[in-house]
């Protein structure tokens, strides 16, 4: 008697093919028409504005004042990231809040694809945009006299900190926007808080510069974290850099993580209480 042995079933590729190709298809979604819409010419222009607009006008302001670098331009670019990242931001928090206002996160939840399909989807188009964004911001950095002065770990993990800094900003981005279904009213509540963190940060100015009742707040609040660690990833000349040690940037280091952490579980948890 002959037994025949059947192969055991291909179920990895099935599942792969079942949380791949929705993600892929929900990505292509919102990449392919960022092209035609301006979204990938935002990403560029954006970072520009902010270079010109904050560099030209305290460019000589700062040289008098000091800022503790070799360059107005080395000290401001981190923050010329930030923005850049940020930005990115409020542009996956529109998007979020037009799925959710349309109804096509409920619509996608009734089809036999992963729950968190649409999210991830979203991050990875916010991620996209972060890194175009990352790259004009740098090529405009070069102009004003920017420069990475690290070695290549130091590069890497300024590049990699500052695409997670926006990865994280990108999903509270989404958890506002998903909340509150209207493209104008998250404007309008992100635009507060990242002017007020933005202007009151080690970003424009070192915080000696600031009054003394305000100056705490100005020199541990996330934006100004955030900043200094990118500050000491980039380096500087002999005389100028920054240490690259744990008081440096375990304080940027954790923000972003518990960042991620948070609205992270917040956007998975309301991705999957949509039923069926």
């Amino acid at each position: 008697m002959t037994v025949q042995i059947r192969p055991m079933p291909r179920r990895a590729p099935v599942v792969l093919r079942r949380w791949w190709l929705p993600c892929w298809v929900l990505t292509s979604r919102q990449i392919r028409p960022s092209l035609r819409n301006g979204e990938v010419l935002t990403a560029i222009l954006a970072p520009t504005v902010f270079t010109v607009g904050f560099y030209v006008p305290l460019n000589r302001v700062m040289s008098f004042a000091g800022h503790g670098a070799s360059s107005y331009g080395q000290f401001l670019m981190p923050m010329i990231v930030m923005q850049a990242v940020s930005f990115c931001a409020t542009a996956a928090a529109m998007r979020a809040a037009v799925d959710a206002r349309d109804g096509l996160d409920e619509r996608l939840a009734t089809m036999p694809i992963p729950l968190i399909a649409p999210l991830v989807a979203r991050t990875a188009a916010t991620a996209y945009r972060i890194v175009i964004a990352l790259a004009a911001a740098l090529a405009g950095g070069s102009v004003i006299g920017f420069r990475l002065y690290g070695s290549a770990w130091h590069t890497a993990a300024f590049l990699v900190f500052a695409v997670t800094v926006g990865g994280m900003l990108g999903l509270f981005g989404d958890v506002l926007g998903t909340l509150s279904k209207s493209p104008e009213a998250t404007t309008q509540m992100l635009m507060l808080p990242q002017l007020i963190l933005g202007m009151v940060s080690t970003g424009f100015a070192p915080a000696e510069q600031f009054p003394p009742w305000i100056r705490g707040f100005a020199q541990y609040q996330p934006v100004s974290q955030f900043v200094d660690t990118m500050r000491a990833f980039a380096g500087d000349k002999p005389g100028f850099a920054t240490a690259v040690d744990r008081s440096t940037i375990m304080p940027g280091v954790v923000w972003t993580l518990a960042g991620i952490l948070l609205f992270g579980v917040v956007s998975v948890r309301m991705a999957l209480r949509r039923q069926r």
